[in-house]
């Protein structure tokens, strides 16, 4: 008989599973969302004085990808402990160190307090958040994927990826709130503090949900085999050189995958913000509330693509995001010189859902690329290398193009040239559909034989 620890999850507990990381990756994401809209809004005047509007903004990007540059180094460290002591206890300490920056960036004095040590304090916050949300991705999405059963694996490990939408959501929501109530000297001398301030209340909250839920099944037996293999003499190599040397193409396929959703993301909910206060010339609520209309939709949208990706597969759905977002690129802009808000908040809208479509199948996706030893360390990396030269860059990319030119074409260029990149890099990619996560750690080119699931195309056990 199987111990509680190891048994199959029932649908109540893989509930509460998914809620668990849930919240706490919304949380997260609504701590490094408000920074990106912070960015975009007050930093330049309050960190970055005394510079033009795009230079100061472009400045204020420039400590935002900081964070991104942090996120390898977390994948790195939270992978390795991941993989060796497990998913629940790393997570419960990137919340920790997620919403103690977020607070204190909260509390920072201005440059016209200290000079030039505020923007070096907020940079330094901003590695801390960094470094937290390259080992949240990862644990968050495999917690679930781990508990899960194969057949809607796709489903239950998209609810995570919709923290995105929602800490998004919520970060917006709090930001449109305050520009609504409060007058625009107010808000940029006071009132931006109380969104970063309220992260100490969601972190307790999150972190009383994700201390009650179990270890994961699938990585309890994978270091009760790890232990008897150590007990025969057996010597381990550490996770992230053993997946870098028999599954780097896994490493390379999840970094494509994720490059031009990683990039139109951000373009449509970060540069927005750039672009219709400084470039169009309105106000900052309007760009706020086409996101947060978007983001609500997305939210919703994000597990209804997991879902159809458990039908169809994970590369059919991501392609019809990636190769919808090409064009989108284009429309985008266009509709946004409309300066119509509904017209704007429909363009958020549909590039949000093709973004959907590009990460809804995606940590089930890359989580069946990799062995449970190696899964945790195999994923973050992929996925956070990803993000230097995604989402890092691509704001301020966006922002220098804008300045440089004066137009949205280059920007569309870039972001449809990214795109194209996440559609080849699937259009090669094996397909993962129901394969199980409980297969032993095997070398790259190892001979596996094909398996048949019920409804389900026969898939590899190897990648």
């Amino acid at each position: 008989m199987a111990s509680p620890e190891t048994a199959p999850p029932t649908v109540g507990s893989i509930r509460r599973i998914v809620a668990a990381s849930l919240v706490g990756t919304t949380v997260e994401w609504y701590d490094f969302f408000l920074y990106g809209s912070a960015a975009a809004l007050v930093f330049n005047e309050l960190f970055f004085p005394g510079s033009e509007p795009l230079v100061g903004t472009l400045l204020a990007f420039l400590t935002y990808a900081i964070g991104f540059a942090a996120r390898p180094l977390g994948g790195l460290v939270f992978g390795h402990y991941g993989d060796r002591i497990g998913r629940k206890r790393l997570l419960v300490l990137s919340l920790l160190l997620m919403g103690g920056a977020t607070f204190a960036m909260g509390l920072l004095p201005t440059h016209a307090s200290i000079g030039v040590g505020a923007p070096i304090l907020l940079t330094l916050l901003r590695l801390v958040q960094g470094f937290a949300l390259g080992g949240e991705w990862g644990g968050a999405v495999l917690l679930v994927s781990e508990h899960g059963d194969d057949a809607r694996r796709g489903f239950w490990a998209s609810w995570p990826q919709a923290g995105a939408p929602g800490g998004n959501l919520l970060a917006t929501g709090v930001l449109a709130v305050l520009a609504a109530v409060q007058s625009d000297a107010a808000f940029l001398a006071w009132g931006w503090r109380i969104p970063f301030l309220l992260s100490g209340v969601l972190v307790m909250i999150g972190l009383w949900i994700r201390v009650s839920v179990s270890e994961s099944p699938v990585f309890l037996e994978a270091q009760a085999r790890a232990a008897e293999q150590a007990a025969a003499g057996a010597k381990s190599k550490p996770p992230v050189a053993e997946v870098f040397r028999t599954n780097w193409r896994g490493v390379l396929t999840a970094i494509g995958t994720r490059l031009g959703e990683n990039i139109s993301y951000y373009v449509i909910t970060a540069f927005l913000l750039v672009y219709v206060t400084s470039h169009l010339g309105l106000p900052k609520s309007d760009g706020l509330n086409a996101v947060l209309i978007g983001s609500a939709v997305h939210f919703v949208a994000i597990p209804a693509w997991g879902a159809l990706s458990d039908r169809i597969g994970r590369r059919v759905v991501t392609l019809i995001g990636s190769v919808g977002m090409i064009g989108w690129a284009f429309a985008f802009f266009a509709l946004l010189d409309s300066k119509s808000f509904p017209v704007i908040a429909t363009a958020v809208t549909v590039g949000l859902l093709l973004h959907g479509a590009m990460y809804g199948p995606q940590a089930a996706f890359i989580s069946e690329m990799f062995a449970t030893e190696v899964r945790y360390s195999g994923a973050s990396m992929g996925s956070q290398l990803a993000s230097i030269i995604g989402g890092a860059l691509a704001p301020i990319i966006a922002v220098a193009l804008l300045r440089d030119y004066d137009s949205s074409l280059p920007v569309s260029i870039y972001l449809a040239a990214a795109v194209a990149v996440t559609t080849l890099t699937v259009l090669v990619a094996k397909e993962t559909r129901g394969r199980s996560l409980t297969r032993e750690h095997r070398p790259v080119r190892a001979p596996v034989p094909a398996t048949r699931r019920a409804g389900h195309d026969a898939v590899p056990a190897d990648n």
